[in-house]
């Protein structure tokens, strides 16, 4: 087991799971900053790892945090990173699809998922491949999350993907979100990732938009 510390919280995790990204610090502090101004409910990070950008998202904001991830390992150590946190979590194991029910909506949601292409993530020895493979052209749990932000973010709420450097896979998620109610706004680049904003309307009532 492997513990650092991540935007002052000790996060524990073990080499089945991503090793925490400093960088991905700015994602969790964005996403800190805009709750203050989003509807009540719960924050829903998705393809959580170890928890740290969500926990670093609702650290002492009193919000609850619902962390999904099809690996077990990854929502074990969410739990205990919460606890240590003082961060009240409901973690859930399984695919996206799978594991969000009819109806649910969330102000918040933090969308982590893995984007290498297949046929590279040879090129990442240290790193477990189920938490970086995106399938064949990288964006297949890209999709997966597009399609549970269109789903289950509420009206008025945000979105905070994290994608590949540059600006190819955030203009895949403006397509798969076309002829949906959903926006996609502002990316910050860093040199190891693109964080994307997604809003979603406050008006919207559960059909897309014309």
């Amino acid at each position: 087991m492997s513990a650092g510390n991540f935007g002052g919280l000790a996060i524990a995790y073990d080499d089945r799971l991503l090793a925490p990204r400093d960088w991905t610090q700015a994602q969790g502090r964005w996403a800190g900053e805009l709750l203050a101004d989003l509807p009540p409910g719960d924050v829903l990070e998705l393809y959580c790892g170890a928890g740290q950008i969500g926990l670093l998202a609702v650290a002492g904001s009193g919000r609850r945090l619902v962390c999904v991830d099809v690996n077990p390992v990854a929502t074990h150590y969410t739990r205990r990173n919460a606890e240590g946190a003082g961060v009240d979590v409901m973690t859930r194991t399984g695919s996206v699809h799978d594991v969000l029910g009819d109806g649910e909506v969330f102000p918040l949601i933090i969308a982590d998922p893995p984007w290498v292409p297949r046929a590279q993530v040879h090129a990442f020895p240290e790193d477990p491949r189920l938490a970086i493979d995106g399938g064949e052209d990288g964006l297949a749990r890209i999709r997966e999350c597009a399609a549970a932000i269109d789903g289950h973010l509420g009206p008025g709420g945000v979105a905070l993907a994290q994608l590949a450097p540059g600006d190819e896979q955030a203009d895949a998620v403006v397509d798969m979100t076309r002829g949906t109610s959903l926006v996609c706004g502002e990316r910050r680049y860093f040199e190891r990732g693109t964080l994307l904003r997604i809003d979603r309307p406050v008006d919207w009532g559960g059909q897309a938009s014309p």
